[in-house]
Formats: C-alpha cells, sequence, structure tokens
C-alpha cells in the first residue's frame, strides 16, 4: 500500500504552485499590453485553439471590433495589431485550462489509489473550489470591460488578481504542511505580528491591482514625491465626492495608498527581523525572515523604478513577480511559526 500525503503529492502541488506564477506572469503581460479584451467570447474546449487560417482570423477580428474597446480606442487596429493582443489573452486563458487539469486528474488519481491523508482531501477540495471560482472571476472581469467602458472594473481585476495570489499561497501552504509536519513551539505575539503582515500585504496587492486597472501608475512619476515638488499627501487630488471615493477609484488618491502601504510593509517586514532576535531560531525560520527581508527591499526598488519609468512592460511585470516572490517569503515564514 502506497504512502498517504508522499512525495509525489508534494511535487503535484509544487506543480500547481509553479503554474499558477506562470499564469500570474501571463496575467500581467496582458494586462499591461491591454490584451485582455481582445477575445469576447469564452469556450472552454473549442476556445483553446487559436484561429487556424487567415478566414478564422478575420472572424475573430470581426467580433472584436463589435465592442467597445475597438470602437472607442482601437479602430486603427489592423488584423496583425489584433493577432499581437489575441496571443496573450489566449495563452492566459490556456494556462487558466492546463492548471485545472493539472490539478483535477492527479487529484483523482490520488483519491483513487489512496494517496491522500483525509485532512489532504479537504484542503485538496478547498484548491478545487478556489480554482474555479479564479476562472469564474477570470470571466465576469472580462465581461464588464464589453459593455460600454473600454475596460475591465478595477474591482474585478483586483479580486482575480487577488484570488490567485491566495490559491498560490494555500496551495503553497499544503505543501509546506506535508514537507514540513513537524513544527516547533511557537511565540504567540511574534505569529501575530507575521499573521497581520500577511494581511497588510495582501491588502497591498489589493492596491497594487486597483494601480493596474486603473493604469493609476502613468501619472505622478516622481520619487519620494508624487509631483510638483510637493509631499505626498499634498498632491493626492480630489475628484470625487464623498472623500472616500478617492482612495478606492481615483487614481492620485489610489496610488498614494500603495504607496504607503509600501511603507508600511517594508516597516512591518523590519519589526519581524529585529523581534526574531530575540528567539531561539531554526534554520528554516531563519531563512525565511532572510527572505523577508531581501524581497522585500527588492519589491520597493521594483515599485520605485517602475513609476519613475511609467511602467513598462518588463518593469511591470517584474514588480508584480516580486509581489509574488515576497507573499511566498511571508507564507513559509508564517508557516514555520505556526501551530
Amino acid at each position: 500500500m502506497m504512502n498517504k500525503d508522499n512525495k509525489k503529492v508534494i511535487y503535484w502541488l509544487l506543480t500547481g504552485c509553479f503554474l499558477i506564477f506562470v499564469m500570474v506572469v501571463v496575467g500581467g503581460i496582458t494586462r499591461l499590453t491591454h490584451s485582455g479584451l481582445s477575445i469576447s467570447n469564452y469556450k472552454l474546449i473549442s476556445g483553446t485553439i487559436p484561429p487556424m487560417n487567415e478566414v478564422e482570423w478575420q472572424e475573430a477580428f470581426d467580433l472584436y471590433k463589435q465592442y467597445p474597446e475597438y470602437q472607442k480606442l482601437n479602430s486603427h487596429f489592423t488584423l496583425q495589431d489584433f493577432k499581437d493582443i489575441y496571443f496573450w489573452e489566449w495563452l492566459h486563458r490556456v494556462i487558466g485550462r492546463l492548471i485545472g487539469i493539472v490539478f483535477f486528474i492527479p487529484f483523482l488519481y490520488f483519491l483513487i489509489t489512496k494517496q491522500l491523508s483525509k485532512p489532504t482531501i479537504k484542503k485538496s477540495i478547498i484548491l478545487l473550489g478556489l480554482g474555479a471560482f479564479q476562472g469564474f472571476l477570470g470571466w465576469y472581469m472580462v465581461k464588464s470591460g464589453l459593455v460600454d467602458n473600454p475596460d475591465v472594473s478595477h474591482y474585478r481585476l483586483a479580486a482575480h488578481l487577488t484570488t490567485a495570489f491566495i490559491t498560490f499561497a494555500y496551495t503553497y501552504w499544503v505543501a509546506l504542511d506535508l514537507r514540513y509536519p513537524n513544527k516547533k513551539p511557537v511565540d504567540i505575539k511574534f505569529r501575530n505580528l507575521v499573521r497581520f503582515s500577511l494581511a497588510i500585504l495582501l491588502l497591498q496587492i489589493i492596491y497594487g491591482a486597483f494601480v493596474a486597472g486603473l493604469d493609476a501608475g502613468f501619472i505622478h512619476n516622481h520619487w519620494p514625491m508624487m509631483s510638483e515638488g510637493k509631499f505626498m499627501h499634498e498632491t493626492v487630488y480630489i475628484e470625487q465626492d464623498p472623500l472616500y471615493k478617492n482612495f478606492i477609484e481615483g487614481k492620485s488618491g489610489v496610488q498614494f495608498v500603495h504607496r504607503i502601504l509600501a511603507y508600511v510593509v517594508v516597516l512591518l517586514v523590519f519589526l519581524i527581523w529585529k523581534n526574531s532576535k530575540k528567539l531561539n531560531l531554526t534554520k528554516l525560520q531563519s531563512k525565511g525572515i532572510k527572505a523577508l527581508m531581501i524581497m522585500v527591499g527588492l519589491q520597493f526598488l521594483l515599485g520605485v523604478f517602475t513609476i519613475l519609468l511609467q511602467v513598462p512592460v518588463w518593469l511591470g511585470v517584474a514588480h508584480q513577480v516580486g509581489a509574488f516572490f515576497l507573499l511566498s517569503a511571508m507564507t513559509f515564514t508564517l508557516h514555520r511559526f505556526s501551530k
């Protein structure tokens, strides 16, 4: 009889983590190249195959012409221009389908061959639910850009991106549970500090999605001041009433909150490092905290240069990748300090 929760199960989960990472990278490119509305219909099976000849390409292009993005923004597009943006959205969707297959089929195999313990079965079902919800949010997000406004809702974009990050973090957590089943007794206050830091990091990821969804990175391209030589709090332009909407829907306000949260995340990671000096750490706990320090510094620099250089595609993607690795380090650290 095969061992439950064996190495093959761990490799399966880590493969899922890697594919979600690839998915997020391609999703970032899709957003930054404004490719996300190039495919206006959703066909689960036949949509896996792109147009194979000029007739099919012209049919796809004619369908694209029926929607606001072409009519209001891209009426100058040629067929070749359309092919360029179609590629990234098609690749994004294909990877999404691949993730579904990679999660579901091995899960059935491990279930039938009784290689999963009951706790892992429950966690795997949660993962499958998160994956299905993520696919729904992708469709729901695209739908918002096909009516009047030739852009997706930044709220739906944030929900789509954040769910991808959470799905990755939970998959990684389950893999860590199997790889490192034994945990050292922890300092509860320190663990709660790491938990709080993770919550703030997720909030920062949400605001990063708001910045992307509103194209808010293309304004106030100065640092540490937002523009015109004024301090940040003096240049948050009040665009909407009531006031709070400026900080969830206004470009200036959203970028301002994203910047402030960046400082908060750096401060929290510094506090984690400082407080860890009082503890007797294991090697893995020490490695987790070192990874946090390195990633938060790198991510902060990537954010600064992304703003200063007005969001070139490669740097915007690098900044999103940095958030992914920072979340990985935070998840690993919290896991090592959990019961």
